[in-house]
């Protein structure tokens, strides 16, 4: 079916910047929404961003004008650009596909997502 393969995570400074990977396997890519999500320690994972097959994106407010989800569909890797990195994002970032041609439930909800990727941990330091 779709397999997800995260990377790209470490350990940057406040203000540095990363890129994080999630490469789809499969051939059904482009029929997917692609979120991404992060879980700090000690609180619920939550939302960062959404891309959706047809160019759309979302971003929650606190990470919106720093981070950038961005598409390359002939490589099948969907990239999160993170910029002005923070502390308060340090985290365990995970890739989740959504079908987009069924209704599984809203988008912003975590339990909505037919696959997940392993996580990665991304840590800013002070």
């Amino acid at each position: 079916q779709v397999q997800l393969v995260v990377s790209g995570g470490g350990l940057v400074q406040a203000g540095g910047s990363l890129r994080l990977s999630c490469a789809v396997s499969g051939r059904t890519f482009s029929r997917y929404a692609l979120g991404w999500f992060r879980q700090a320690p000690g609180k619920e994972r939550e939302l960062v961003g959404i891309s959706w097959s047809g160019g759309s994106a979302y971003y929650t407010d606190s990470v919106a004008g720093r981070f950038t989800i961005s598409r390359d569909n002939a490589k099948n890797t969907v990239y999160l650009q993170m910029n002005s990195l923070k502390p308060e994002d340090t985290a365990v970032y995970y890739c989740a596909a959504k079908d987009e041609g069924y209704f599984s439930g809203p988008y912003y909800q975590e339990s909505s997502y037919d696959y997940w990727g392993q996580g990665t941990q991304v840590t800013v330091s002070s």
